[in-house]
């Protein structure tokens, strides 16, 4: 019994502020304290003291000078002194607070409760916090010998602790009450073990989910009848006497073998537990029936074995509880180099492997082969203690099928345990939804891209045929020219906002100092914004720097700025702000990035974006312009370059009060002296000496163009239809040839690896690539030579040639 003495100074723990106000309130706001007895609290602490198997529980709440006790499992006392007890020290946790032995604490072994009576030996309690934060109690069990709780057993215990709480709440409504009722039944219906409250009539009015285990009927099927109709008659005669003992205010404990509807045959712990009723009689008695078998097992076990094997009978008792615990979770044990030592059900039913095929081979022989070698690294890293997070990862089943499995590993005492999710349906879901996803995707694109294209060819062809009539005046035949020259431009301006939006563009990355940039694209928006929008530049005064395509990145932030001037009808504020140095946070559901990135945000003054937008302005042709005022590809061409270059964007935005769009990109070192940003140029002068050109272009129409350009231009074209013609014609004589000028598609080999042959072999033969679109350029820039994009002019070409003989080999 504990005891309970009068408050003083001296009693109250040092550095406990008892006098906090704003605690008290929130304690005395509920109107717990001196309250009678109440079934609900008993209730919570008989489950606590049952669910750790302690012989004593209680619920308290800590007053200014004193701790009350609302509800008490295995002793009577109401309140005791602040200094008493442990209780006040839990408050301080954020979680649980266990003291396995109360004697080996220096601070606590001279505790009047650990030196006499009932000479505690182990403690472990929870905080009661109120949902503002404020910790007002504790819910803890004791024992008079030293010990630990299970991961179980805590975690019963914190969510019995919440229980209390909700049931606070519930005072104030009944809506809390609802809540705190369907937390038990969700805690009772995870506990293993079977709890049940029988009334006086012997009519069960609660059943949790284990009485399917136990008796081959789920709660459903058990409340609301009587022993006689869920037991055998047999049974329930055998059980009267401790029904009797039980209805007459005893607590009653025995054991029997119990024979489950699985087959099994377990050894059962029941108890009885009365419970009382305001006026003190006894209305009913709670029913806990724990499975022992595997204790049973192991004491018998301990008994005829030597001291020697106690530990590893312990252990392989733990591990036969962990694995054969009912659920539909695989659950495996392993050695830490993987070799299983065990496996449930669940892991059959999923795999098809039974244990006895199982066991003795490692995780790793039932995974995929293509996942093989990563699995067997993340194992390898839990060995040696480094945390790994979830894996998925498919596994082999018997009929050679492959499951989907979402693994967790816990090593543990070096024993490795495995819970996998068969997550194989959801995936198949998931990838279902995403295929129709691109397949909607591609349709809006093909149409898009069809119905620009088709605008840009009506003016070519019309202006063509207006070209073919020989009535036609020079100034308007200037006229069609220009038009075409001008629509050819815009076709190749949406072919690489095409590519940027799928990151396939080809991209220039130098080196440049951002704040610089901004301040010369600042001057250009001006322009472009018109006279009324204000263009406001915050930036640092310290350089930082990227490595992107400076073109692009100037055509991103002048895409944005333009539908910033739309969105504010052409008068407002544009601001643009740099931050260095920051991180890429998470964006539209993708993981945040780590390093150090370079944002830079554009803020406008407009209407704003409303949300349901918000999720496809990045789409290929959406827009919510006007049809004739935007293709709907300059912000896919944003996130193209910023995706490509290592970055993203993110938007923020809210209707009636502006838009902010900000661009991440991965930030560099300064370069070094020599500088990475400037760009050579050379200008084609008359009189220049012709050349001897190779062409390298499998095209047959692009190939005789080609050549008539270059003959146009005074040079001396050779044209190959193919890369391997062209190594024959230079290995013939290479002195014959000033530059080669190659495609980079081609069948057989490619145009690079025809550069790189001939740079091997050829150091001094200048070699120039073209392409309209290479999936390689896009992910390795030029691969150090010189390269042409189609559509190209033969000024153009004509300049890059030059320049490539002049330098006399590849940049």
């Amino acid at each position: 019994m504990l005891a309970v003495t009068k408050i003083t100074s001296d009693t109250c723990p040092p550095g406990f502020d008892s006098h906090e106000p704003r605690r008290l309130a929130a304690l005395r706001a509920y109107g717990i304290l001196d309250t009678p007895p109440e079934p609900e609290f008993d209730d919570i602490a008989q489950m606590a003291a049952q669910a750790c198997d302690a012989p004593m529980a209680h619920i308290n709440f800590i007053d200014a000078d004193r701790q009350w006790i609302k509800a008490a499992v295995g002793h009577t006392a109401r309140e005791m002194p602040l200094g008493f007890g442990f209780c006040t020290q839990t408050l301080a946790e954020d979680g649980i607070l266990v003291l396995p032995n109360l004697k080996q604490e220096p601070e606590l072994a001279s505790n009047p409760l650990v030196t006499g009576e009932p000479h505690l030996r182990f403690y472990a309690g929870v905080p009661l916090i109120t949902p503002d934060g404020w910790a007002i109690g504790t819910l803890c069990v004791l024992d008079r010998e030293p010990r630990t709780l299970t991961e179980q057993q805590e975690f019963i215990l914190k969510a019995l602790a919440r229980t209390v709480m909700a049931q606070l709440e519930s005072r104030r409504s009944a809506a809390a009450l609802r809540a705190r009722e369907a937390e038990l039944r969700l805690v009772a219906d995870a506990m293993p073990v079977l709890i049940g409250f029988i009334d006086r009539s012997l009519t069960y009015r609660f059943a949790n989910a284990a009485y399917r285990t136990w008796t081959g009927r789920g709660p459903e099927e058990v409340v609301g009848r009587t022993i006689a109709e869920v037991l055998s008659t047999g049974e329930s005669k055998a059980r009267l006497p401790q029904i009797e003992r039980a209805l007459a205010a005893e607590e009653v404990r025995f054991e029997l073998d119990w024979a489950c509807p699985d087959g099994q045959v377990r050894v059962a712990d029941i108890r009885y537990m009365p419970r009382f009723a305001a006026d003190g009689a006894v209305d009913g008695f709670y029913v806990f029936v724990h499975d022992v078998s595997d204790r049973k097992r192991v004491e018998t076990l301990l008994q005829s074995r030597a001291s020697r094997l106690e530990a590893q009978v312990a252990s392989q008792a733990r591990d036969r509880d962990r694995i054969w615990t009912l659920s539909p979770v695989l659950k495996v044990v392993a050695a830490l180099d993987g070799h299983i030592e065990g496996v449930n059900p669940s892991w059959t039913r999923a795999l098809g492997w039974s244990e006895a095929e199982t066991m003795g081979r490692k995780i790793p022989d039932f995974v995929s082969a293509d996942e093989r070698e990563a699995f067997i690294t993340a194992l390898s890293r839990l060995a040696l203690a480094v945390p790994v997070e979830d894996t998925e990862v498919s596994f082999v089943t018997r009929d050679g099928g492959l499951r989907r499995v979402l693994w967790t590993f816990v090593p543990e005492d070096g024993v490795l345990y495995g819970f996998g999710r068969d997550i194989t349906e959801q995936r198949q879901a998931e990838d279902a939804l995403r295929q129709s996803q691109k397949l909607e995707a591609i349709g809006q694109l093909t149409g898009g891209v069809a119905h620009d294209f088709n605008n840009l060819l009506t003016i070519i062809r019309s202006s063509v045929e207006f070209l073919r009539r020989p009535d036609l005046t020079e100034d308007r035949r200037r006229r069609y020219l220009n038009a075409v020259s001008d629509t050819v431009d815009r076709a190749a301006k949406l072919t690489s906002q095409l590519l940027a939006f799928a990151r396939r563009q080809t991209l220039k990355p130098e080196v440049f100092e951002v704040s610089e940039r901004l301040r010369a694209i600042a001057d250009m928006l001006d322009s472009v914004t018109g006279a009324r929008i204000r263009v406001i530049t915050d930036l640092p005064g310290e350089h930082c720097y990227v490595r992107a395509d400076a073109s692009q990145f100037e055509t991103a932030l002048v895409n944005i700025a333009v539908n910033a001037r739309d969105a504010m009808d052409g008068e407002g504020k544009l601001t643009l702000h740099l931050d260095a140095g920051t991180s890429m946070p998470p964006i539209r559901g993708h993981a945040s990035a780590s390093g150090s990135f370079v944002a830079v945000s554009i803020t406008d003054t407009g209407t704003g974006i409303a949300q349901a937008d918000l999720a496809r302005i990045f789409e290929p042709f959406f827009t919510t312009k006007e049809v004739g005022k935007g293709t709907g590809l300059g912000l896919s061409q944003v996130i193209g370059f910023a995706k490509q270059s290592g970055g993203d964007v993110d938007v923020r935005s809210s209707l009636g009060r502006g838009t902010t769009f900000i661009l991440y990109l991965p930030q560099v070192a300064p370069p070094g002296a020599v500088g990475l940003i400037a760009v050579e140029r050379m200008e084609v002068t008359a009189g220049e000496a012709s050349l001897r050109i190779l062409v390298v272009e499998d095209n047959l129409e692009v190939g005789r163009f080609c050549t008539q350009i270059l003959e146009d231009l005074g040079h001396s074209p050779v044209w190959t239809q193919n890369a391997e013609a062209a190594l024959a014609a230079v290995e013939e004589s290479a002195s014959d040839f000033d530059a080669v000028f190659s495609d980079v598609v081609m069948p057989g080999m490619g145009g690079i690896e025809l550069a790189r042959k001939l740079r091997a072999n050829y150091p001094h033969l200048p070699v120039v690539l073209t392409s309209g679109y290479s999936h390689v350029l896009a992910q390795d820039d030029a691969h150090g030579f010189e390269v042409v994009r189609k559509p190209y002019s033969a000024d153009e070409l004509a300049r890059v040639l030059r320049r490539a003989v002049k330098n006399g080999h590849p940049r």
